[in-house]
């Protein structure tokens, strides 16, 4: 039987390799939106876990609103990204500074 401390444990691991993700590399945008996905996986881990654990279904209630906000978030990002890339031929974020309205 797998215990809740492993579930924790795994969703721990991920939400730092995450994070680790965001903070050393901050020049390509697709990285970083897959480290906030990544992010939010962890964090989904952990609510489905102590749902499980707790015998309440609300945590997976909290999971597809969470999962609703990632596919939003993915989608927007990714326009943005196209946009940004036919404008500027470049993904890097150093470059996508100084914003023009």
């Amino acid at each position: 039987m797998i215990a809740l401390s492993d579930y924790l444990t795994v969703g721990a691991i991920l939400f730092g390799l995450s994070m680790a993700g965001v903070f050393i590399n901050r020049k390509n945008v697709i990285i970083l939106l897959m480290c906030i996905e990544l992010m939010l996986l962890a964090v989904n881990i952990n609510f489905i876990a102590f749902s499980y654990f707790l015998g309440d279904s609300a945590g997976q209630v909290f999971v597809f609103f969470i999962l609703t906000v990632a596919a939003a978030e993915a989608a927007i990002g990714l326009a943005i990204l196209v946009v940004l890339f036919r404008n500027r031929r470049t993904i890097n974020v150093a470059e996508l500074d100084s914003l023009k309205g």
